[in-house]
Parts: C-alpha cells; structure tokens; sequence
C-alpha cells in the first residue's frame, strides 16, 4: 500500500491514556486507512512526504449531532417566538396535510453541501441530523439510501439513519401546544430505519455505519422507545435521542407521563452506555430543583449514556449546559455535536469553555484541552471506536493540519489553546478521512463548493417560501422573518 507522510512544527498524539504535544513530529499512514507510526524519525519510506511546516497535526473531530441539511435554525436566530415563525406546525397545517417542502435533488444538495462543510472544519466522524419542520413527516429511508453514496463520495466518516417518531407537536392560533400522535407512524420508521441499517452498516469499506435516530423523546411512544433500544442492542448500533432540550419537551413529557425524561427512559430500561443524548441543559424536569437535577445528573452517571453537548445552538436559544464541570465530576460521559451552520467545531469548543466558565463563575471550570478531549475521545468511546478521536499507531488515518501561520489565529500560545481560544474552523488546511485526502489547501478536493455556495443560496430562498403554509395565519414570508435594520430606499 502507498504510504503517506506528514510532518508538522506540532503533532497531538495520543499516548494510550491522553493527547500529548509532540514538537517537530510526524504522522505516517497508508491508503489502507491505518495509521502507521507517530512520532520523530520515521524509519522507512514513503511514497509521499509532506512538510506541513507551522502547523497544529491533530485527529479528526467526531461529531455525534452534525448538521446535515441546509440549516433552517438560524432562521430562528433573531426571529422569535419559534411557533410564530414556522418553527412548529399550525394546527391549520396539519389539517391541510403536511408535505415535503424539499424535493430529492435538494435534500442531496443539502447533505452535499453540509458534509462538505463539516470536513472543511476537521470533522472527520460525523452523525448528521436534518430538520423534520419541513417534511411531511419525517426522514426516509429513501433519501439515506442515497446518503450513504454522496457521503462516500465526498469521503466523509459517516453514521447514517433516517430518523422517526410517533408524534409532532402542534400549536393553535392562541398558542395552545399540543402533541399529534400517530403510533403506527412512529414504528413504520423504526423499521424502515432498521432495514436500513441492515442494508449499509459497514458501505464502503466501513466508511459508512448505521445508526438509530428517535428524532426527540416528546415525539416518542413508550412503545417506540422500548423498540427502539431492543434494536440497538440487536443490532449492535448506536441510538440517538434528543432529551432535556427545551421547556416545551419537559412540560409536554409532564403533561402525558407525569415525570422528567430522564426518569421516563430509566424506567423503560433506555439507559445503558449506547444512547447519545443532545443537549441535557434542562434537567430535573418540568420543576426543577436542586435534588431533582442531581437525581437526573445520577441517572445520568449510573446509566454510562453520553451526554452530548452543542454549546453554539443552545446559546444561540438562551440556554447552556449546567455545567460541563459538574458533568465531568459526576463522571457523565460527554460529547460534542455541532448541530447548526457554521459546523465549526472549534467555535463549539471556544463557546463551551467561555459558557462553562460563566456559568461556574470560575475560569478553571473549563479549559481548551477538556472540550477538545469530549470532541476526540469523548465522541469516539460514545461510538465504541477506540480507533478514532486519536493519533497512535494502528488508528483510523483520519488526521487534521491546522495552519498557525494564517494572521486570523494570531500570536502563537500553544498549539490547541491557539486553536480552541483563537482560531476557527476555517484554519483547517488539509483533511484525511481513512487515509484519503478529501480537503487541500482549504478546498475539498474534487468539488465545487462556490458553485455549490450558489446552488444552496438559490434553494434556501425557494425554501424560505413554504414557511407560510406552516406558520399560524399563513402571513407573508417577508413579515415572518424580519431583517435586522430596515431597507432605506432614500
């Protein structure tokens, strides 16, 4: 097999128990995908060796609640609240019949373009997330069938599934909330999405694995749940479920089981070291206290499940872990996910630290080298894979250079804090994904992305156009989202 060599004035490997600095080091890997030798003085030789001069060689990012579409959060970002704006569907909607607002060709442009993106911020493990606002129901195993060949494509790491539920809530013109079940529905997708995982865990020479994706524990049956994890077990997967996100779940879980989240997975047996549950900032139910979110905090560190923590979107809606400190102490095992555009990993990293140090009122409740652990090891033990999240002899040759001489990270401190507290995603100059190279010089190889940049713009403003049908009253699109200052047309 053809050998790659990279050499760097820094290199983050991993000495079997922690990342390490090594100064003037280097990252030999084959096309086999398997790393071969880090260190100083490689003996043997390499088809191509590469000096990537002042530069950061890390392992690539694993994010566990990646964005896969064309975001459509930000277009709650100044425009509020979320159920006048689109954000959940009408009762009027429903009524209607809800549809597929994205035809096929968008919905692969949107994964395109976010896969695209994630690499080009040096996440290299990737289990992307699309929003349901806009679809008739929810994902299908259709359009991950296709998934699975333009992730290959673009040579991303990927773990794929369509996810599903049995509910979704509505909302009146008063802004009553409540939760349209359809149960048959929710198991429907459950097998589709087991089907599916049956069809491609392991395409493409492993890049691509299955997973399971209940979309959000409100929108779930007891029965959808309890099937749901008798799969992952069968099936040897990861299962992803959003939890403890928002105060609309934690009423709406009170309102029909009398309980918190957390208490209702605990007791159908959910809990176990193989769920990923973004975002946990509510805790303690529907009223918290301080024993109540030290018992979900408990259930939480007894159960092994990962928390998954995406600092950017959660600020973005007012909320934040409380706190990563306190998790870390409880020994609650934590992740990252990006979750929202920009898939910048190390913006997540710089937002995490700044949030967990307000939050605690301590500059050392938190620090680069904590976050940048939960988006390396942290994700890669949640998915079991001790050959990712690293760089050691015998790893998966997914591997990041990080340019320190690009002026936007200034003044050099130390190769992760200059990353985490200075830099953006933007530095990543070159990605490997199983030893191919899939990003040079900050371009992913092999595509267009300005051309690509032009197509999405032209499909989010066609996008941006069915949000009346689901927002109460159906005003115009202009009046849903308001821009930031108003035109002067003087």
């Amino acid at each position: 097999m053809a050998t790659t060599r990279l050499a760097a004035r820094w290199v983050i490997a991993w000495d079997g128990r922690d990342h390490r600095t090594l100064e003037n080091g280097e990252v030999v890997f084959d096309d086999g995908g398997r790393i071969l030798f880090v260190g100083r003085g490689w003996g043997g030789e390499a088809d191509r060796s590469i000096d990537c001069g002042n530069a950061v060689i890390g392992p690539g990012f694993v994010d566990l609640d990646a964005l896969g579409d064309i975001d459509s959060t930000i277009l709650g970002f100044d425009n509020t609240p979320g159920w006048r704006k689109g954000r959940i569907w009408p009762e009027a909607y429903l009524a209607r019949g809800p549809y597929d607002a994205l035809d096929a060709d968008t919905l692969d442009l949107g994964k395109r373009w976010a896969y695209l993106n994630l690499l080009r911020h040096g996440i290299t493990t990737a289990l992307p997330i699309t929003s349901i606002i806009y679809r008739a129901w929810s994902e299908t195993a259709e359009e991950y069938d296709r998934a699975v060949d333009i992730a290959a494509e673009i040579g991303i790491r990927a773990y794929l599934g369509p996810a599903y539920c049995s509910g979704r809530t509505v909302v009146d013109a008063a802004g009553v909330f409540r939760l349209h079940l359809d149960s048959e529905r929710g198991m429907a997708g459950l097998r589709d999405a087991v089907a599916f995982a049956r069809r491609h865990d392991g395409a493409h020479g492993g890049l691509v694995r299955g997973f399971l994706a209940p979309d959000r524990i409100e929108g779930c049956t007891e029965g959808l749940l309890r099937a749901s994890r008798d799969a992952a077990v069968d099936l040897g997967l990861p299962v992803r479920l959003h939890c403890c996100q928002s105060r609309l779940e934690v009423e709406t879980m009170q309102e029909r089981f009398g309980r918190g989240s957390l208490e209702v997975l605990e007791g159908l047996g959910f809990l176990d070291a193989r769920p990923l549950l973004p975002h946990a900032v509510h805790l303690g139910g529907a009223e918290p206290s301080p024993q109540r979110i030290a018992a979900d905090l408990d259930r939480l560190a007894a159960s092994g499940s990962t928390v998954v923590h995406c600092p950017l979107v959660m600020a973005r809606h007012g909320d934040a872990l409380d706190s990563f400190r306190r998790l870390r102490a409880r020994g609650i095992a934590i992740g990252m996910g990006t979750d929202t555009f920009p898939a910048d990993m190390l913006l997540n990293l710089q937002v995490g630290v700044m949030l967990a140090r307000t939050i605690e009122g301590d500059i050392a409740a938190a620090s680069a080298a904590d976050l940048y652990r939960a988006a390396t090891i942290g994700g890669a033990d949640a998915l079991r894979r001790p050959d990712l999240g690293r760089l050691a002899a015998g790893a998966a040759a997914d591997v990041t250079v990080f340019d320190l001489d690009d002026p936007r990270t200034g003044p050099f401190v130390d190769p992760v804090q200059s990353m985490v507290l200075a830099g953006s995603g933007v530095g990543f100059r070159d990605v490997y994904v199983a030893g191919r190279q899939v990003l040079r010089d900050g371009h992913p190889v092999d595509h267009d992305l300005d051309a690509l940049h032009r197509d999405v713009n032209r499909a989010y403003a066609a996008f941006r156009k069915t949000y009346p049908d689901r927002t109460p009253g159906s005003p115009p699109a202009g009046t849903i989202f308001a821009p930031a200052f108003q035109r002067w047309e003087g």
